[in-house]
Order: structure tokens, then C-alpha cells, then sequence
């Protein structure tokens, strides 16, 4: 049985993952949190126990300082934490140096997001192949578990659609992942997530259409749909992590990504990103001095974390999923809400933040076990979904299933060249 977590990020993610790996510190056993800053993963851990969010008492949680692009030093917290499970919620530009950190020292591993070079955006599909399918087969040789993409989206919408293929339905037509968010944090602009890594991903938009990849224009193509307890909201096609690794592991014939937007974001965004605002590209600013655009606009926007407070409303994540069962075609839509207040009221933080790091903590969990203790390297769609879907049941991310749902209507997708 493995135990022990050392949690690398001290970010809003990084927050919640504390929270809950300390609530479960029985199973979990001691809990390092590790950053770049150490007064960070100190605040985390004030949180906690203002909360009063220790199962165990006599169980550790301490926290540490590390350059999470330092394998060697990575390996030396490892050992000297005698940590056996690596949460990684730091930026997605570490994943592949935890990852091999992991390997190395043979412990176990997970990410909430795909693996990015801060040079690179977008790139050509899958990007699993880039770079985390290619430490596979030495996840094989040497017996570790490393799970990918283990956040709601991706990770518990990953193992939504594994329970569709094994439960609900015979063939798959269709596959629309859906995100929304339905409140109000009383900022003029802000992103839930880190502003950088957020922003990004609104430079292409891949998607999974007819068993082939489709390029479409960012913010070109909307829906309006009828949520459960939110209501009707507008969403966008948008590319994102899971297309990545469903599109190979789930036989469907499209696979798709849709992330909710008000007219506010949208004016903002498209006024940031015509005078440059979002650009990765460093330009000179000064003799000598160069600074990546994007970089400076995450240094003038809200931090994530410190939108929790305030915050009120509620989100919705969900798969439409249309296919046949037993030759009668079906739909059904597997969603969960959450909401920012009763979040807030139990881990400090806002709900964004909660579903993204909820379902790595649950995944532990489920490693400490045994359960999902995988001893190579997998997506979460290639985990038995059960076990997982139950499990968050009871930790504050109750799934829904509606059969027979409003039926999302999306408009022909085709590819676009020179987009």
C-alpha cells in the first residue's frame, strides 16, 4: 500500500489538493506541499488548519521548497519526503520533469493538465505524443503508475465517458464535453486558472470530428444549451487536453469541447488579444529588457485564488453523449454542479478550483488502495471509471445522469486551412 503525497504547486489546485489530502490523511498517510515559494504552501497549510481539515492529527503536513524544473532536486525531495505518490498541480511547463522525477526515484505520479513548452502553442495533435506517451514504455519497465490528466476536465469527464462505453451504450456517435461556469466573482476580467496557461489555449481550436482532427477558429462556433440548475448558457467550441488521449482510447466517431464565455470575457479577451496582450512572444520594451506579453498581463490580472472569497453562483460540467444501445438510438447527459459558496465554506476556495482538485486527491486515494495502483502509464479513460465515480460521491463531486436530455445541436464542423 502505498502512502505518503508530496504535492507539487501551491496554487489554487495545489490549495484544494491539501485540503483534501489532509482530510484523508488516514489513507493518505503524511502531506508535503512544495513550491517555488514556500510562504505559499505555509498559507496552504494555515488554511488547513484553520479549517480544522486534519483527519489524523498525528499524521505530517510540512511543506518545502523546490525547482520543479530540477529533477535532481525533485528525486532528493522525493526521498528525503518518502513521499510514494507525486501530485503535480505546479505549471503544465514541469510536467515532464516531475514526471521523469517520479521515474526515477519509483513512485507513483498524476497531473491535472497536458504537458506544454513555453515555446510552443497548440501543437499539431495528439499532444500526448509529444511528450508524455513517449515516457511509457519506462513507466512498463519500471512498474510506475502514472496517471494523465486527472483533474474534471480532463480526468473526471475522461472516466464519464469510459462509464458511457461500459454501461450505456453499444456504439458512440457523438461526444460533447461541456463547461460552464455560472458565476460571479466581481472582478472586471479574471481567469479561474493560471492566466498564462488559461489564455494559451485560445489560440487554435483542434477538434476530434468524423475520426479525423479539425482545425476551426477560436470563438467561431457557439452553441446555446439548457443546463441542469444553471440554465441556458452560450458555449464555444474550444480545443482541450482530453480530445488528446479520447480520441485514441474512446471509439467514437466525434469528440468534442465546448467552454462557456459571456459577452464581457469576449469583449475583454478580443480587445487583449488584437493589441497583443496574449502573445508568448517576448518583445523589447526597454534597451535590453524583453518581456513575453502574456506574462506581464498574468502579472496585472486577479490571482485564481484570490477569487474565492467572493465568489457566488454555480458551475456545470457535463458529456452529451449520443450513440445506440442494443440497436435504439440514446443520449444521456452525465454532468455534475457545483457551487462557489459551499466550496468556499469548506476548503477556502472557489469551485473551479475545487473540480480540478478534488479528482486527483480521489485518484490517490484509489492508488493508496490499490484500486488504481496501474504500475504504468495511463489516461484516465483506460482506469475502471467505478470505483473513482464513487468515490467522489462522497467527497463533494456528486455525478447526475439525465437520460433523454435536451438535445445539443451543433452546427456542421468542417476544417478550415490557413486558420
Amino acid at each position: 500500500m502505498k502512502k505518503n503525497v508530496l504535492i507539487i504547486g501551491a496554487g489554487a489546485v495545489g490549495h484544494v489538493v491539501a485540503h483534501k489530502c489532509a482530510m484523508h490523511n488516514d489513507v493518505l498517510g503524511d502531506i508535503c506541499v512544495a513550491s517555488r515559494t514556500q510562504e505559499k504552501c505555509d498559507k496552504i497549510i494555515e488554511s488547513i488548519h484553520h479549517k480544522k481539515n486534519m483527519k489524523d492529527t498525528t499524521k505530517r503536513l510540512y511543506s518545502r521548497t523546490v525547482d520543479a524544473l530540477d529533477v535532481p532536486a525533485l528525486v532528493k525531495l522525493i526521498e528525503d519526503t518518502n513521499s510514494q505518490i507525486v501530485i503535480n498541480v505546479g505549471q503544465s511547463y514541469v510536467n515532464m520533469s516531475v514526471l521523469e522525477a517520479c521515474i526515477q526515484a519509483g513512485v507513483a505520479y498524476m497531473d491535472t493538465a497536458i504537458h506544454e513548452d513555453p515555446n510552443k502553442v497548440c501543437e499539431n495533435p495528439p499532444w500526448y505524443a509529444n511528450y508524455e506517451w513517449k515516457r511509457k514504455q519506462r513507466c512498463d519497465e519500471n512498474g510506475i503508475t502514472a496517471i494523465l490528466g486527472i483533474g474534471f476536465d480532463p480526468g473526471v469527464v475522461n472516466a464519464w465517458c469510459s462509464l458511457a462505453a461500459k454501461e450505456h451504450f453499444d456504439t458512440i456517435d457523438t461526444i460533447d464535453i461541456l463547461d460552464v461556469n455560472a458565476g460571479s466573482h466581481g472582478k472586471y476580467f479574471a481567469t479561474n486558472f493560471d492566466p498564462e496557461i488559461n489564455l494559451r489555449e485560445f489560440k487554435k481550436v483542434w477538434t476530434w470530428v468524423d475520426r479525423k482532427w479539425v482545425q476551426q477558429k477560436v470563438h467561431s462556433i457557439r452553441v446555446d444549451y439548457n443546463f441542469p440548475v444553471v440554465g441556458e448558457c452560450p458555449v464555444y467550441l474550444t480545443g482541450h487536453d482530453e480530445l488528446h488521449s479520447l480520441s485514441k482510447n474512446i471509439d467514437a466517431n466525434s469528440i468534442r469541447f465546448w467552454m462557456g464565455f459571456g459577452d464581457h470575457y469576449l469583449n475583454v479577451f478580443n480587445v487583449l488579444k488584437n493589441i497583443g496582450l496574449t502573445s508568448e512572444i517576448p518583445v523589447k520594451v526597454a534597451p535590453g529588457i524583453e518581456i513575453a506579453p502574456l506574462k506581464f498581463l498574468k502579472a496585472l490580472l486577479p490571482d485564481p485564488a484570490s477569487l474565492a472569497p467572493g465568489y457566488t453562483g454555480k458551475t456545470c460540467i457535463a458529456n452529451y453523449i449520443k450513440g445506440t444501445k442494443a440497436g435504439v438510438g440514446k443520449s444521456i447527459l452525465i454532468y455534475n454542479n457545483c457551487d462557489h459558496a459551499v466550496c468556499y465554506q469548506e476548503v477556502e476556495a472557489q469551485a473551479i478550483s475545487y473540480t480540478a482538485g478534488v479528482p486527483p486527491v480521489a485518484a490517490a486515494i484509489l492508488i493508496a488502495q490499490g484500486i488504481w495502483d496501474s504500475k504504468t502509464m495511463v489516461n484516465v479513460e483506460e482506469l475502471d471509471p467505478s470505483p473513482f465515480i464513487e468515490l467522489l460521491n462522497t467527497m463533494g463531486l456528486p455525478t447526475e445522469i439525465i437520460e433523454n436530455p435536451p438535445v445539443f445541436v451543433s452546427p456542421q464542423i468542417e476544417h478550415l486551412e490557413n486558420v
